[in-house]
């Protein structure tokens, strides 16, 4: 399942690329590569806390860098910080009545 949400996630990527702009695309290439090493490390592990933990490191990684190319350069896409969704996101507050 991770892997077919990762191959999704990295399908809309390409889709949303276009968007921005050559320097963000760059900064969001470096940081999925870099997470992509990571998920390596972490699939050469053995199951349990350590690997989950290399897992979630990737994430928030790639997360990031598409928040930092995202700040670069904002066309529209939405970026795990502009809908509040992700490993480095804060929960949303209350909703108040």
């Amino acid at each position: 399942m991770r892997k077919f949400v990762i191959a999704l996630a990295a399908t809309s990527a390409l889709a949303l690329g276009a968007c921005q702009s050559p320097a963000a695309d760059k900064v969001e290439d470096q940081a999925e590569a870099q997470a992509d090493a990571i998920d390596d490390q972490a699939d050469a592990m053995p199951a349990g806390p350590a690997k989950e933990a290399m897992e979630n490191k990737a994430d928030v990684v790639e997360e990031k860098g598409e928040e930092k190319a995202n700040a670069m350069d904002d066309n529209g896409e939405i970026a795990p910080s502009e809908s509040g969704i992700g490993d480095t996101q804060a929960p949303p507050p209350p909703a108040k009545k």
